[in-house]
């Protein structure tokens, strides 16, 4: 694994830290030694693409998912020894909203709020659809949202509670380039608050435009970690016409792990 990671950024500061993460599938290594730390209140990009073992990590860290090797800590809590305080720091969005359709936006909030024992679930309904600009539709059923304003309902029903770290496990997937953009905005909204987030994502634009810092997982394994301008480093500028082009981070992505999955990536 290439690291950039900065030195003076102590593991015992991070929000997640990860070391020699190990998963097998019968003869199926899933992951092969995974390494990774993510400071707090940032946003951490886990790129890579199908297959790649993104899910994976995400499963182990959220305590879904026994690891067969390594650490993992999340809060200061470790993943196995202490996974109620785990379970209890963290929310988790995945692929797919969890939201139920019948139900109107508010109400699916209020549910949530009333299942974590939250005194006034109205109130925290109220704000939570304030803040992620919802009111107007709260009253309307989800079956009604369009998939940008499903997706930030079901990541303002992730929040109740006040998590310190949230787990997106590629959030954007299936969704409309406009829709796509509101989740951004609602990420980047979280990072802002001073919550942190750890995305999966195999779309490149998704990780350059939203990550502080990317690590690129490949085949079970963590190729490189550090911000875009440390992994733009990793390659030289081309020259076009004389005028040097500083590399994308397609062009790095397409280095470390080859051309066969540029289709699964955009």
């Amino acid at each position: 694994m290439t690291s950039t990671s900065d030195p003076s950024t102590g593991v015992a500061d991070a929000a997640i830290s990860v070391a020699g993460l190990r998963k097998v599938y019968g003869k199926l290594d899933v992951l092969r030694g995974v390494d990774f730390s993510v400071a707090r209140g940032s946003i951490f990009a886990l790129l890579g693409s199908n297959g790649a073992g993104k899910t994976t990590v995400v499963k182990i860290l959220s305590t879904l998912l026994s690891a067969d090797a390594g650490t993992a800590t999340v809060n200061g809590f470790d993943v196995n020894g202490e996974a109620a305080d785990v379970r209890r720091s963290i929310s988790l969005t995945g692929q797919f909203a969890a939201v139920d359709e019948v139900l109107t936006g508010r109400e699916n909030l209020v549910l949530v709020a009333k299942l974590r024992h939250l005194p006034d679930p109205g109130a925290v309904a109220d704000d939570l659809l304030a803040r992620f600009v919802l009111t107007e539709a709260g009253r309307r059923r989800v079956a009604t949202y369009s998939g940008g304003m499903g997706r930030r309902l079901d990541i303002a029903m992730s929040l109740i509670g006040a998590p310190p770290v949230i787990f997106l496990d590629e959030p954007t997937t299936g969704l409309d380039p406009e829709a796509r953009i509101e989740v951004w905005r609602t990420v980047e909204t979280l990072a802002a608050a001073g919550t942190t987030v750890l995305l999966t994502t195999q779309y490149l634009d998704e990780a350059e435009h939203l990550a502080d810092r990317i690590a690129i997982l490949h085949q079970g394994r963590i190729l490189v970690d550090g911000t875009l301008a440390e992994l733009k480093q990793l390659l030289p500028p081309a020259k076009v016409e004389y005028v040097e082009k500083q590399p994308t981070l397609e062009d790095v992505f397409l280095a470390l792990v080859g051309s066969d999955t540029a289709g699964e990536l955009r």
